[in-house]
């Protein structure tokens, strides 16, 4: 089982970026997958839940109408679409996957998922 992320990098505060998160050695679109972040010091948070065929999603308040969760299930890819970022959205930003083949969405705590990718970092800069 493998989840990697990719996107992440050097971003100015107000701009965009998009996470990639490419999945494999598991039955993908069985399985509801969310973002995690985790910044310098803090614990690990939760930022956005997507149900396995992408009809429900779930995102942490303060990233409502900023981030943007969606997954291409013929490419067993996750993504996470992050705009007007700001310098407290720095953290390494993770992918995890639930298997839920009811089709619900995953919850909000990290003890839910299953797999987990090694991260990817966002470093976001005034």
């Amino acid at each position: 089982v493998q989840l990697v992320e990719s996107g992440g990098g050097l971003v100015q505060a107000g701009g965009s970026v998009r996470l990639s998160c490419a999945a494999s050695g598991f039955k993908f679109d069985d399985h509801a997958i969310a973002w995690f972040r985790q910044a310098p010091g803090k614990e690990r948070e939760f930022v956005a839940a997507i149900s396995r065929s992408g009809a429900f999603k779930r995102y942490r308040d303060s990233m409502k109408g900023r981030f943007t969760i969606s997954r291409d299930n013929a490419k067993n890819t996750l993504y996470l679409q992050m705009n007007s970022v700001k310098p407290e959205d720095t953290a390494v930003y993770y992918c995890a996957a639930d298997y839920r083949p009811d089709g619900t969405v995953g919850g909000s705590q990290a003890n839910e998922y299953d797999y987990w990718g090694q991260g990817t970092q966002v470093t976001v800069y005034s």
